[in-house]
């Protein structure tokens, strides 16, 4: 029976928990005999202090995006020429992961944050490690935090990532492969694009920490009159309470929702979404085809993520100082820049060598079964989608 070992970092619900996740529900479908778990691999090694960690980042963004902007550029987005040096703590962290290793023996192990990923490639360089593992991206960019020497593939967002870790680093273009950001099969593709409704719905998402600026923006929709927004307030009750408050037939909120069914569905049902520039997030929404509006980004992560997505094409960001019904609908219900859209859209999406969930979880089957030197035995379709060679 084999083994895949998850790598996320921290308890908070983020994209790197969520990536984690749509990989495992796949391969507890589409593999026998195996056995998934996640583990982070600070509350493995001193629970208080990743309480600490997760609680001091929260404040951090809340109360001093600018100085977080600044450090996150500093320390965590370096170019190549200026690597993340190695900080006399993580000797702490690699004994740490040594002992989760012999703990657990994994037959694989898959990164999805930096930091596991840093300290497991510099474990391989020590000779200390010989279990294949994968960088698993979720973000449009990748930090200075992420290991590369010793990693065995790189599952990666897009054909820019491809050629920076090409260029910059020396990846064999075998262990590469453009995956998109992994979301979950449950979010499935939309293919045809609806015509343009006289009131667009639209789905109004990012306010689940209570970070961001959402209030802002559904306090100037109050007096909306041409389309129906629908709130996703997450677990900020305090939120849903105020806009249930509001009883406003233009503004619907709604509660946390858990089911990734039912996300779907209000996907399938919407015209278009307002959220933040988070990797997974958007990255559902390209596969549904939604039209993306920016209205607030976090610092640090978001913000990398916005300029990526705006030089492509992707998305629309907001500007705060007009009304913001006008501006969505000045898109919405122009034919000439939607048709741009659907070109960068579909410009992006034709990038993706491996554009759905089950097929990266044959490909992580494939690396368990067969040496990850391998890897460069896949082989392209007529559409430069990776299939897997034939035995």
């Amino acid at each position: 029976m084999k083994k895949i070992l998850f790598l996320p970092l921290m308890q908070i619900r983020s994209g790197h928990h969520q990536v984690a996740e749509a990989l495992m529900d796949t391969l507890k479908k589409e593999m026998d005999d195996i056995v998934l778990e996640k583990i982070d691999i600070l509350s493995y090694s001193n629970e208080p202090l990743e309480k600490f960690i997760s609680s001091g980042y929260l404040k951090w963004i809340r109360y001093a995006p600018n100085t977080y902007n600044l450090a996150y550029k500093k320390f965590f987005y370096l170019p190549s020429s200026k690597e993340y040096t190695f900080k006399w703590y993580h000797h702490f962290f690699l004994r740490k992961m040594e002992q989760l290793l012999t703990e657990k023996k994994p037959d694989l192990i898959i990164c999805t944050h930096g930091f596991p990923s840093y300290i497991l490639s510099h474990l391989k360089t020590m000779g200390k490690c010989d279990i294949p593992i994968i960088n698993a991206y979720t973000d449009f960019f990748m930090n200075s935090f992420w290991g590369r020497e010793g990693i065995d593939v790189h599952f990666l967002p897009s054909q820019e990532a491809k050629e920076e870790l090409l260029r910059e680093y020396k990846v064999p273009r075998q262990k590469m492969i453009v995956t998109g950001i992994p979301v979950h099969e449950d979010i499935t593709k939309k293919e045809k694009l609806k015509l343009q409704k006289y009131k667009p719905k639209i789905l109004i998402s990012g306010g689940n920490n209570g970070l961001g600026s959402i209030m802002n923006l559904v306090e100037d929709l109050k007096n909306a009159s041409h389309s129906e927004f629908i709130v996703l307030c997450g677990k900020n009750k305090k939120m849903y309470q105020e806009i249930l408050s509001w009883r406003l037939d233009q503004l619907k909120p709604l509660p946390y929702l858990s089911s990734r069914i039912e996300m779907n569905l209000l996907y399938e049902k919407a015209d278009a979404i307002i959220t933040k520039p988070g990797g997974v997030t958007i990255s559902e929404v390209l596969k549904k085809r939604l039209p993306i509006f920016i209205h607030s980004v976090l610092p640090g992560q978001e913000k990398i993520n916005l300029k990526y997505l705006k030089n492509k094409g992707l998305v629309f960001e907001l500007d705060k100082s007009k009304p913001f019904e006008k501006q969505l609908l000045s898109i919405l219900k122009n034919p000439k820049k939607l048709q741009v859209w659907r070109k960068s859209i579909k410009s992006y999406l034709n990038e993706i060598e491996i554009d759905e969930t089950k097929n990266i979880a044959e490909i992580i089957n494939w690396i368990l079964e067969k040496e990850t030197e391998n890897v460069s035995s896949m082989v392209t379709d007529s559409k430069n989608k990776i299939i897997l060679a034939k035995a």
